[in-house]
C-alpha cells in the first residue's frame, strides 16, 4: 500500500514534482518557440506587402509620391480592417490606405532599425486594434525627401494562428503527463515488489508456516535476506542453548532436593522429628518456587522465539479427556467448542499448561459441569474461555486469586500458584488473563493469546 511515509509514495511525489515542472517548462518553452516562429512569418508577410506598396508608388512634383496601381490586398480597402499602409515625409501624411478611412497611424519619430534598415514594432491603432507594424524610409533619388513607407497587420490574426496550436499544446502535454504518472507509477508497484514478498516471507516464518526466508529476491535484497536467515537461526540457537542449560539446572536441584525430602521423610519417626517437618516443609517451598521459575524461564524463551504454532483444538481436546477420567465421579464430559482454525502463536507447553491450569481448577470446584470456548479477536488475537457451574468468585476476591500462592479455601487441595501461573504466562505472550461470572452459575476464566496467522 502506498501512503504518506512509505517509500512509494515518495518516489512517485519526487517523480511527480520532475514531471509536473518538466511538462509545464516544456510547455512554456514549446508555445514561446511558436510564438517567435508565428511572429517572424507575420512579419515576413508584412515586409512582402511593404515590399509591393514599394514598387507601386513614384515620386510625384506636386504631392511628393504618387501610387501608381492597385496594391493586391483587399483588406486595404475595407475601412478598419486592421490592415493599414500609410507613407509620409517630413512635412506630414503623403498618402494612405483606404482602410484607414480618416483615420490616421501615429508613428514613432525615431524608430529603431534592424541591420537590414527595417523598423518592426508593435502600434496601437484605430479602434483600439494591435498592430504590427514593418516600416523603411524609401529615397527615390539621392539629393531628394526621404519617405517613411509604414504597413501595418492586425496582430489578432496571428493571435488567431496561435491560440489552436496552445490549447492543443495543452491537452497533448497534459496526456503525456498523466501517461508518465502512470508509467510511474506501474514502476514504482512493480519495483517495489520484492519488498512485499519479503514482508510476506517474515509473516510466514511468524505464523510458523516457515523456517526460513524463501522466495526469490533481486540481489539488492537478498543479502538482507541472507542476514535474516542467519539472525534467526542465530535466536533459535541461542533459545535452545537457554532450553538445554534449565533442563540441565532443574535436573541439578531436583536430585538434592530429592535427597533431602526423602531423608526428611527417613527421620520423621525418630527424635529429630520436628527438625525433619522443617526441612520437609523448606525442601517442597524450595521445590515449588524452582519449578515456577523454571517454567517461567522456559516461557519466556518460548515467547520470544518466533514461528511457533499450535492449534488450539487438539491440546484443549485432550486435557478435556483426562480431566474427564480423573474427575469422572462428578463431571461427565466436558464440551470443546473451539473452531478448528484457532492457532495460537506460541509453544504447545504453554498452551498446555495454561488451559491445563483453568481446566483443572474449574475441575475442583465445578459441581457437575464444565466447558471450554474459545474464538477470533480483533489485533491478530485469539480468546480462550473455560466456565464452570461452581460458587464463583466474589469481585473483590478476583484479583486476589492470581497472586502467587492466594488460596482462598484451604480445604480444597492445590499450591495456590495455578492462576498466577496462567496470568504471568499470558502476560509474556502479551496477553491477559480474564476472571468474570459464567453463564453456568460459577466462573468464567478468559485468557487473550495472540492468534498465528493462517
Amino acid at each position: 500500500m502506498i501512503g504518506p511515509g512509505t517509500i512509494g509514495f515518495r518516489l512517485i511525489a519526487f517523480a511527480l514534482a520532475w514531471i509536473v515542472g518538466a511538462i509545464v517548462a516544456g510547455g512554456l518553452l514549446l508555445s514561446s518557440l511558436f510564438e517567435d516562429h508565428v511572429r517572424r512569418g507575420f512579419d515576413d508577410r508584412i515586409e512582402v506587402l511593404l515590399e509591393t506598396l514599394v514598387t507601386v508608388t513614384d515620386a510625384d512634383p506636386a504631392t511628393g509620391v504618387r501610387l501608381l496601381g492597385a496594391q493586391g490586398e483587399p483588406r486595404f480597402e475595407r475601412p478598419f480592417s486592421g490592415w493599414y499602409w500609410q507613407i509620409e515625409d517630413a512635412q506630414g501624411i503623403r498618402i494612405a490606405s483606404r482602410s484607414l478611412w480618416d483615420q490616421t497611424l501615429t508613428l514613432p519619430a525615431s524608430p529603431t532599425a534592424d541591420t537590414d534598415g527595417i523598423s518592426r514594432y508593435d502600434l496601437a491603432g484605430p479602434r483600439g486594434q494591435k498592430l504590427r507594424v514593418v516600416e523603411r524610409p524609401i529615397r527615390f533619388d539621392a539629393g531628394g525627401a526621404s519617405f517613411r513607407y509604414a504597413v501595418a497587420g492586425d496582430l489578432a490574426e496571428a493571435e488567431a494562428e496561435l491560440r489552436p496550436f496552445r490549447v492543443t499544446l495543452a491537452w497533448s502535454l497534459g496526456l503525456l503527463g498523466l501517461g508518465l504518472i502512470a508509467a510511474v507509477v506501474i514502476q514504482v508497484h512493480f519495483g517495489l515488489g520484492p519488498l512485499r514478498r519479503l514482508r510476506a516471507a517474515l509473516a510466514r516464518v511468524r505464523a510458523g508456516t516457515a523456517e526460513k526466508l524463501e522466495g526469490e529476491f533481486p540481489g539488492e535484497i537478498r543479502p538482507l535476506v541472507d542476514e535474516a536467515n542467519q539472525l534467526i537461526v542465530h535466536v533459535s540457537d541461542v533459545v535452545e542453548r537457554a532450553r538445554t542449560h534449565v533442563g540441565n539446572l532443574a535436573h541439578a536441584l531436583k536430585t538434592p532436593l530429592s535427597v533431602l525430602a526423602v531423608e526428611a521423610e527417613k527421620a520423621g519417626g525418630t527424635s529429630d522429628a520436628a527438625l525433619a517437618g522443617t526441612v520437609a516443609r523448606e525442601t517442597a517451598r524450595m521445590q515449588e518456587r524452582i519449578d515456577h521459575h523454571l517454567a517461567r524461564a522456559r516461557t519466556a524463551a518460548s515467547a520470544a522465539l518466533i514461528g511457533q504454532r499450535t492449534e488450539v483444538v487438539p491440546v484443549a481436546e485432550g486435557l478435556a479427556r483426562a480431566l474427564t477420567r480423573m474427575h469422572a465421579e462428578r463431571i461427565a464430559a466436558i464440551p470443546v467448542n473451539v473452531p478448528a482454525t484457532l492457532v495460537f502463536r506460541g509453544d504447545s507447553q504453554d498452551l498446555e499448561e495454561m488451559l491445563g491450569n483453568l481446566m483443572e481448577n474449574a475441575c475442583k470446584w465445578a459441581k457437575g459441569k464444565v466447558r471450554v470456548g474459545g474464538a477470533p479477536a480483533p489485533g491478530g488475537r485469539i480468546r480462550l474461555w473455560v466456565e464452570d457451574d461452581g460458587p464463583g468468585l466474589k469481585p473483590e476476591d478476583r484479583a486476589r486469586v492470581t497472586a502467587r500462592g492466594a488460596r482462598l479455601d484451604e480445604s480444597v487441595p492445590g499450591s495456590g500458584l495455578g492462576l498466577n501461573i496462567v496470568s504471568e504466562i499470558a502476560a509474556l505472550y502479551g496477553g491477559k488473563l480474564i476472571l468474570e461470572a459464567a453463564t453456568l452459575g460459577g466462573l468464567r476464566a478468559e485468557i487473550d493469546l495472540p492468534a498465528a496467522a493462517g
